[in-house]
């Protein structure tokens, strides 16, 4: 039903959208990866990217605006750039709602064995 009804309903166990992780990031996946930024804050900034955008897929927007700008008029040679811009912002969002319940799924867990004990 959504997030805020899940905050009215169960404060204590549902991260609100701006949390920070409160559990260790290998805890149930040892190979984990860290996440990098592959465009640089300087990079941003030249390219007046709107705080928005400054994610972890900046870098493939920075290219497809740059081949925007070199084949104008004729932007239908850019949909490979779009399409990975787009599928990386997809893969963003996937990514961000998995940390979501997972962190959801520690807080109920960690509630259970704080009643437990």
């Amino acid at each position: 039903m959504g997030t805020t009804y899940a905050r009215a309903v169960r404060p204590d166990v549902t991260p609100g959208p701006d949390c920070v992780p409160t559990f260790d990031p290998l805890l149930g996946a040892p190979n984990r990866k860290e996440r990098v930024m592959k465009a640089t804050t300087d990079e941003m900034v030249s390219a007046k990217l709107p705080l928005a955008d400054r994610d972890y897929c900046a870098d493939k927007l920075l290219k497809y605006r740059s081949c925007r700008a070199d084949v104008f008029p004729f932007l239908y040679k850019c949909h490979h750039e779009k399409h990975e811009y787009m599928t990386c912002e997809f893969e963003d969002y996937v990514l961000r709602m998995k940390e979501y319940e997972r962190e959801r799924r520690l807080l109920e867990r960690q509630k259970r064995l704080d009643a437990a004990a």
